[in-house]
């Protein structure tokens, strides 16, 4: 949000403070935000911890939007210009800022989004990590230099800012993807304007208030309008995706939405930074530690209550091991304690909302009608009011890979397949739209390697012995077919944020045409 206010929608008064919401105050007092940002406007915010409403956000309107957007794009004008290292000292700043509101930060992320606290000081981390990668990144935007068939020439290649990047973020990882994006553009010369999740705006003014720190302690190279935040419904979302001075755009949500976004950046020919729909599998190997396994296969399939981009829906396990692994699995699903994120020894928290409880228990239906046998994922009563969707995570035995397996739920539901070979198992791991995260369970070498061939997972993240969740930002963040082909935070997705040139210099006398080609003309 920049220094111009909001244009506030069908305004709607402050609610009195219940105990979460008089926590959030607190805690968005210390981190920096006007409370009047946060209560009276016509965005009601609520928790889904308790149900309970913990603010309402005023909201921008189609007019603000562009206006940012222009802010930034004069922005450009400027910081395009400044060095990179300079640029890359802005966001060393902003990990400083991070770091310094670590816990407070992490603990609005858990309110605001239920993950239990370790989870939501994780993606406060990831935000610092991501700002360590792009400090170092900021010496490192390499072009190269080219063997010429040209005497007296030289070629290489450069890389230039590209302009504003527009950032759509979902509410599952509120703050974290908007780090992967704006570090990284800040250190490629790019402003971002940013329109985060309606469901959690409150993590979105918390984290602008510390980047606008940031940006006061780096003084006056930083240009007004380096860092936007629009808060507020689709329509926002509409103007980043068609206003023609937002070059690239990163968009993290559905593949519905995808397929809305997609075709109107490429009608302007602008850069989609796509992040969608996940639905991960993993192989379990007769040959699989199964004590790892089932380690790992636990926290991604119940980790962030199943919301996670890369959280593990789809199981198959070898018909030899089936009957060793899979009541153990059970006893995991029926042990793990379901509640208030904040309690201790909790492991899963709350869904986001109704839609996304009704969601599950659709899939839920849906599998017994098939014949599946459906371990929990009932409704858990007794933890928060009747507006707190907490469920217990199901474990669902298919006879066959068919129906919602096939098909993301963002919710904790586990489908397990047995499977007879190895090429079985890597058909149904790429027998999905979605080619996001997989991994494979094993002690065999050619097994591994398999999976990892161009004949085996097709997804964009293939591990080994690991499941398919909880990347580090060292490595492309992304995936295939219909989870959009995007990829984000390191190895060399800086690029997206660029423009290449390729340069050739001419320190001769001659003027020597390349292939052979003669054009000789009289003097």
């Amino acid at each position: 949000m920049s220094s111009n206010a909001a244009s506030p929608s069908s305004a709607m008064p402050a609610h009195p403070a219940a105990p979460v919401a008089a926590e959030v105050d607190q805690l968005l007092q210390r981190l920096g935000v006007p409370r009047a940002a946060y209560t009276g406007g016509g965005l009601p915010v609520r928790s889904p911890i308790t149900g309970e409403s913990i603010g309402a956000v005023a909201q921008h309107s189609a007019a603000d939007a562009t206006a940012a957007i222009g802010r930034a794009h004069a922005a450009f004008q400027v910081w395009r210009n400044v060095p990179a290292p300079r640029r890359g000292e802005l966001v060393r700043l902003l990990g400083e800022e991070l770091r310094a509101a670590k816990a407070d930060l992490g603990l609005l992320v858990t309110i605001e989004a239920g993950k239990v606290p370790s989870e939501g000081l994780g993606e406060v981390q990831e935000m610092i990590d991501i700002c360590d990668f792009a400090v170092g990144l900021s010496r490192q935007l390499y072009g190269l230099t080219i063997a010429t068939e040209r005497p007296g020439h030289r070629m290489m290649e450069t890389w230039h800012p590209l302009g504003v990047c527009g950032v759509i973020s979902a509410f599952n990882f509120p703050v974290a993807v908007w780090s992967w994006n704006a570090a990284l553009a800040l250190v490629c010369g790019d402003p971002v304007v940013w329109k985060p999740s309606e469901k959690t705006p409150l993590t979105a003014l918390a984290t602008h208030a510390i980047a606008q720190r940031a940006i006061a302690r780096f003084g006056a190279d930083a240009p007004e309008g380096l860092l936007e935040l629009i808060v507020g419904q689709r329509d926002l979302g509409e103007v980043l995706v068609d206003d023609a001075r937002v070059p690239v755009l990163s968009a993290t949500g559905s593949t519905a939405m995808g397929r809305a976004v997609g075709p109107r950046l490429a009608a302007r020919f602008a850069r989609g930074i796509l992040e969608l729909g996940g639905n991960n599998a993993a192989i379990v190997a007769p040959s699989a530690d199964l004590g790892l396994a089932l380690r790992g296969i636990a926290f991604a399939a119940m980790g962030t209550a199943g919301q996670r981009c890369t959280t593990l829906r789809r199981l198959f396990v070898h018909e030899s091991i089936y009957d060793q692994l899979v009541p153990k699995l059970a006893k995991v699903y029926a042990s793990v304690q379901v509640g208030d994120p904040r309690t201790a020894g909790t492991l899963v928290g709350p869904l986001i909302d109704r839609p996304a409880f009704e969601g599950m228990q659709k899939a839920l239906e849906q599998s017994r009608a098939l014949g599946a046998t459906v371990h929990d994922g009932d409704r858990v009563d007794g933890i928060a009011g009747s507006d707190a969707y907490y469920v217990r995570p199901a474990l669902v035995e298919l006879p066959r890979h068919e129906g919602p397996a096939l098909h993301e739920t963002f919710a904790p539901i586990l489908y397990v397949v047995r499977y007879g070979t190895l090429e079985e198992a890597i058909a149904m791991n790429n027998a999905v739209g979605a080619g996001l995260s997989s991994s494979i369970f094993t002690l065999n070498v050619r097994e591994a390697e398999q999976f990892m061939s161009a004949a085996g997972s097709d997804c964009g993240i293939a591990n080994v012995n690991i499941g398919p969740s909880g990347a580090e930002i060292g490595g492309a963040f992304g995936g295939e077919k219909e989870t959009g082909g995007g990829r984000e935070a390191g190895s060399d997705a800086w690029k997206a944020y660029m423009r290449r040139a390729t340069n050739t210099i001419n320190y001769s006398t001659a003027l020597p045409l390349a292939q052979g080609v003669t054009f000789d003309i009289a003097d």
